[in-house]
């Protein structure tokens, strides 16, 4: 049950109906009386070129992500959850986390605001559903409210960019509180996958 559409100008909404994630054109959404889940204002894809399945290259992933953002009209700093790709290899991590580094920069943000997990630390790596996976908990977290925990991790390894950076692994379940209380709760899902393939959502 899934509604044809050719662009994201009024943005695509996600429902739930029998279990499945429904996807509608907001328009139809509303004029159906969907519940609506969430908004999808912008979905960025791109190609490493130059990277591999075991040595992801950064340059595709921000490429992805800035379009995104280029295209929603938001500047980075707005989102409060990133369900990163975070597949617990060391050099894939790095590299995302160095990739979202780059989108954001060194801008105003407080260490450690934006709160950065992964689903795979939970029920593991869905290979071609990993980015719906990472989706529905992104979902979920808003329907809730609930900034969700991402499991075993400890703490950076040392010169990680997590010890200064505007990201933090969120361990805990939290409260999503609103930016000034009154902002919409925004947030980012990324899958880089085989062969270099990166969306962000």
């Amino acid at each position: 049950r899934c509604a044809p559409f050719d662009r994201l100008a009024d943005g695509l909404v996600v429902g739930e109906g029998a279990g499945i994630l429904v996807l509608k054109r907001l328009e139809d959404a509303m004029a159906d009386k969907d519940r609506i889940l969430g908004l999808i204002r912008a979905v960025g894809v791109s190609n490493d070129m130059r990277g591999n399945l075991l040595a992801p290259d950064n340059e595709g992933q921000v490429r992805a992500m800035r379009s995104a953002y280029q295209q929603a009209d938001w500047n980075p700093h707005e989102i409060d959850l990133i369900e990163c790709h975070g597949t617990g290899a060391p050099v894939g991590d790095a590299t995302e986390l160095r990739s979202l580094q780059q989108v954001w920069g060194n801008g105003a943000r407080k260490t450690g605001r934006c709160a950065i997990g992964s689903v795979k630390s939970m029920i593991g790596h869905l290979l071609t559903a990993a980015g719906a996976d990472g989706m529905v908990k992104t979902l979920l977290a808003m329907r809730h409210r609930i900034l969700p925990p991402s499991l075993k991790f400890e703490h950076p390894q040392p010169g990680s960019i997590l010890e200064e950076g505007p990201f933090r692994v969120q361990t805990e379940a939290e409260d999503w509180q609103p930016r000034n209380g009154l902002a919409p709760l925004r947030a980012a899902v990324s899958a880089f996958g085989f062969g270099g393939i990166n969306a962000h959502i």
